[in-house]
């Protein structure tokens, strides 16, 4: 489906391929370093095992599949994944946009708390917020 909605997209016109690049391969987020490293590394193991049918989940739309990868990507899990909090937080700034109903007011502070000047300097925020609007259109959703 969001194959189709992507399509309709570039052939109207409405969005061009300069505009928005295509979702990142699941594997790109998963250390090259073993999980034996790891202070947890049954923890480790298993987010590496889970990782490919999350992202697909949260790429296809799953809000708690994108909590989930927005999480990963924040903090590791356990080295599980590689640490990206530019995309940790562009995902939780997807999650905030989505208008999905089951949002939560801990989904807006998760906003703050992984977005903010604490975390990210206000480049990384542009840069987050840049790729919040890219993942949004392939999501099919306009803020």
């Amino acid at each position: 489906m969001l194959q189709f909605i992507a399509a309709a997209l570039f052939a109207c016109g409405c969005v061009s391929l300069a505009e928005v690049a295509d979702w990142a391969p699941a594997d790109s987020y998963v250390p090259k370093v073993s999980c034996r490293q790891s202070g947890a590394a049954a923890r480790c193991e298993q987010i590496r095992a889970d990782w490919t049918g999350l992202y697909a989940d949260a790429i296809g739309g799953r809000i708690e599949s994108q909590r989930k990868v927005s999480f990963c990507l924040s903090t590791g899990c356990d080295s599980g994944i590689v640490v990206e909090p530019v995309l940790g937080c562009a995902w939780r700034e997807v999650i905030a946009a989505s208008r999905n109903p089951q949002i939560t007011d801990a989904d807006r502070r998760n906003v703050e708390r992984y977005c903010g000047p604490h975390v990210l300097d206000a480049t990384g925020r542009a840069a987050a917020s840049d790729q919040s609007r890219n993942w949004l259109t392939l999501l099919g959703i306009t803020p």
